[in-house]
């Protein structure tokens, strides 16, 4: 069978297809990508055997476009819900739609899934008559950020003649306790087990507590990545006896020597999470993969879904949520300190790993598509 992703092109919008992707390859399907042409060669290693169906510009490109029309000059660091609903669905589907469509089309899908801030997608599976399934990211976003975008994409699905199709599912990678108060499923609820993510091959963190000595990871994931936040976080974890793994981004920053303090490039989570806390900015991937580990979080949110997730991990008590980078140290030893923290996100753990795996999830999909199709009276 032949499964189409398709998402935002940017990091934390397509690595959360790894999992599914894989399961999917393996099971012997073909699997291909939607995205902005650039970012095939950053992705390469991560979605090996993945074809990328090149379509629409990348995120600078958007944001430029975003700023013209909003007057919003970063629309992920001030995400007002006016912008929010351009970048995901006014100006991405104005400048993506007509070539995604014509390389989809192309490529024939025998069904779709879309990450959930993905407008493009939905519009390729409704123009083809190709059934889709949504993947979710993280937490449910709040309604003041939803109905602005579902509002424009309704737009500019009519402007082409188009009825929305509904998706057929949604795959939800966020355990309960995690959720989104009041969170009701667009679609048929299907539990997805989250993943830290690794490439194929690729060496696993041994599980905390292997050490003598504590180990903080500092990340700010790939798209909030100031050398000047990076250095005052690492700063205040000096007086916290720890040892400290800090991320550089995909952006190869430049940092100092700093005795203590293991500076990575950009590497799958899965290789980093040897450690007993995670100091994050609080985007879903990292939240989500440290907490499958049972991995307590500092959360210093930047921007984005950020304070969602949050929200969201301290009122599960598996956080600490920061807004000043130099209180980051003292919350990192209260996290450290207090076995509440780590007794909380190994609760989270349990529950995510009794949840459905990627195998389980793609089996379904392909499933009831064949089944489906074998029930279509054939001309």
């Amino acid at each position: 069978m032949r499964i189409l992703l398709s998402g935002v092109p940017a990091f934390g919008h397509l690595l959360p297809f790894a999992p599914l992707a894989r399961a999917a390859l393996a099971a012997g399907h073909d699997v291909a990508l939607l995205t902005s042409g650039g970012m095939a060669p950053p992705l390469a290693a991560d979605l090996p055997g993945v074809q990328v169906l090149p379509a629409g510009p990348m995120p600078d490109v958007l944001f430029a476009e975003v700023g013209r029309r909003t007057g919003v000059a970063d629309a992920a660091a001030d995400p007002q819900p006016e912008a929010v609903a351009e970048f995901f669905v006014g100006v991405r589907v104005d400048l993506t739609a007509d070539e995604a469509v014509a390389v989809a089309r192309d490529w024939a899908p025998d069904l779709m899934i879309c990450e959930a801030t993905d407008f493009v997608g939905p519009l390729v599976a409704s123009t083809l008559g190709v059934p889709w399934h949504v993947l979710a990211l993280g937490p449910a976003v709040p309604p003041e950020f939803t109905a602005p975008m579902v509002a424009l994409a309704a737009e500019r699905y009519a402007s082409r003649g188009l009825a929305l199709t509904p998706p057929s599912s949604y795959i939800d990678p966020v355990p309960a306790a995690l959720q989104t108060p009041g969170f009701t499923s667009p679609a048929r609820h299907l539990p997805v087990r989250a993943e830290a993510h690794q490439r194929p091959g690729s060496s696993t963190a041994a599980e905390p507590g292997t050490r003598g000595r504590r180990r903080v990871l500092v990340t700010l994931g790939t798209v909030f990545t100031d050398p000047d936040l990076l250095a005052t976080i690492v700063g205040s974890l000096d007086d916290a006896d720890v040892d400290v793994v800090a991320t550089l981004g995909v952006t190869g920053l430049a940092v100092p020597d700093t005795p203590g303090v293991d500076y990575r490039p950009f590497a799958p989570l899965a290789e980093l999470l040897d450690v007993d806390v995670v100091l994050c900015a609080g985007g879903s991937g990292t939240v989500l993969g440290a907490l499958s580990r049972g991995i307590p979080l500092v959360v210093l949110p930047q921007g984005a879904d950020q304070p969602l997730n949050a929200a969201r991990t301290e009122a599960a008590g598996s956080a600490v949520v920061v807004h000043d980078p130099r209180e980051a140290g003292a919350a990192t030893r209260r996290v450290l300190e207090d076995p509440s923290f780590a007794a909380a996100a190994r609760d989270l753990a349990a529950e995510i790993a009794r949840t459905p795996t990627p195998a389980d999830v793609i089996a379904t999909l392909v499933g009831e598509r064949a089944s489906t199709s074998a029930s279509i009276p054939q001309g």
